[in-house]
């Protein structure tokens, strides 16, 4: 599944992304006499999950580190050798 990052929380390692891990939660009634609920929420997964998409090739792929000829430092997709930065 693809989506974007919508939130990223550093300090606990998760990210939400839209569209992805939507879990159904049952909500109690708050007051009396109204109603419990059921929503639809996104709930966040480990960042060691998340993977990069090359849009051309339409495939995901770890990041790879190498230097170029000009001595600048890049990050490139290992599947397709396609360079991000």
């Amino acid at each position: 599944m693809t989506g974007t990052i919508t939130e990223v929380m550093p300090k606990k390692g998760f990210v939400k992304i839209e569209g992805v891990n939507i879990k159904t939660k049952h909500l109690a009634p708050r007051g009396e006499g109204e109603p419990g609920s059921i929503k639809k929420l996104e709930f966040p997964f480990h960042h060691s999950n998340v993977q990069h998409f090359s849009k051309e090739k339409q495939v995901r792929s770890r990041i790879g580190h190498k230097v170029l000829e000009d001595g600048k430092k890049v990050r490139y997709l290992i599947k397709t050798g396609e360079i991000l930065d």
